[in-house]
């Protein structure tokens, strides 16, 4: 990393590892150059290394080697009450036997901020997360969607440089989820505040994040905005863990400029996007995604198709999933929008699912 790149990098993960048994290797060089106000997502399966490296951050775990910088100080080694970080957890950590008021006070009763200034902030940020009525009860008195303003409000009241947020919604119901999405992406535009997120919740971290960091096995696999993870995943892994995709397997047959051909296992000729596989000869996976593809009955056809029969079908209310086997046993998934152009089909009935070269992309096969 260039020394302009670290200058100009308000929060900088340099080389960063992280062992427990001076062994294995629980994060493996993580780099990471986030610019302020940027909202990061930490994401990956359970054991992959995200929540290690905001407790690294936090200062809550040693770095065994590597540094991290916050707007241009090595906090690497500092104490975490010196690095000036607000965090929300998914148990919301709000002290039971004080009011709201109170629990938002309490950080900047610590930073030894005068009495008339802790008033006005505590009611400007009560304002700021619509609980203005709230300030005297305590946090046993409020919904779980409330306390989670709460908590958020008191990581944000005393100005922090960063904003730690470890699966804060996990504990929330699937629409007071969408909800505070919502709530943490307006006060994130409105106030500025840069953000690290950790969550193993695809949709979430598609939502919600400026650029996304999926993990797998402590290494970072991809970092990207949400829509280049989706539309271009790098390897079989990170097409797999965000979203669906159908996998074709197949063989490297001829390499162009921008797109290979792909001979699939089942005789088939597909044209693909080159990712990671690029070699003449190379096993391959051609990645599909679901919507991608259409159902069409001409299976004569020139183009990307695969000849398959229909299993059955699931109705998700603004979708409908059609479930397809190949006759070599490879099974796909076509998503349709719930409408009138949804197709009726029967038991078996052999169908070409045809999709676009630039919908589909050459991944090395594992």
């Amino acid at each position: 990393m260039t020394e302009t790149a670290e200058n100009d990098a308000f929060l900088l993960f340099t080389n960063v590892k992280k062992t427990y048994d001076h062994k294995t290797l629980v994060v493996e060089n993580f780099n990471l150059n986030v610019s302020k106000g940027e909202f990061i997502t930490l994401l990956g399966p359970s054991g992959s290394g995200k929540t290690t490296c905001l407790m690294m951050l936090a200062g809550f775990e040693d770095v065994t080697s590597g540094k991290i910088l916050i707007n241009g100080r090595d906090v690497t080694s500092i104490a975490p009450y010196a690095r000036n970080i607000g965090m929300v957890f998914q148990q919301y950590a709000l002290f039971p036997h004080m009011t709201i008021s109170e629990n938002l006070a309490y950080p900047l009763k610590v930073r030894k901020m005068p009495g008339d200034e802790i008033r006005a902030k505590v009611e400007q940020y009560l304002t700021l997360v619509e609980l203005q009525a709230f300030g005297g009860r305590y946090p046993g008195q409020l919904s779980g969607g409330q306390r989670q303003r709460v908590a958020l409000a008191r990581a944000l009241i005393f100005a922090p440089d960063i904003v730690l947020m470890d699966e804060p919604l996990g504990a929330l119901d699937k629409k007071l989820r969408e909800q505070m999405q919502f709530e943490i992406k307006r006060l994130h535009e409105q106030l500025g505040f840069t953000v690290i997120y950790v969550t193993h919740d695809q949709t979430e971290a598609l939502t919600m994040s400026d650029r996304i960091a999926v993990f797998n096995d402590g290494v970072v696999q991809q970092c990207a905005p949400p829509h280049v993870l989706y539309e271009r995943p790098a390897n079989l892994f990170v097409a797999d863990f965000i979203g669906e995709s159908n996998k074709l397997p197949g063989v490297i047959e001829s390499v162009g400029d921008e797109h290979v051909e792909v001979r699939l296992d089942d005789g088939g000729l597909v044209s693909a996007l080159k990712a990671n596989c690029t070699q003449i000869g190379q096993p391959t996976i051609v990645s599909v995604r679901p919507e991608k593809l259409n159902i069409t009955d001409r299976i004569d056809g020139n183009g990307n198709l695969v000849i398959a029969y229909f299993v059955t079908r699931h109705y998700v209310g603004e979708c409908i999933r059609y479930h397809f086997k190949t006759p070599d046993g490879n099974e796909l998934v076509v998503k349709s929008l719930n409408d009138s152009s949804a197709p009726h089909l029967d038991f078996r009935q052999t169908v070409a699912l045809t999709w676009r070269p630039d919908d589909s992309q050459a991944l090395e096969r594992p």
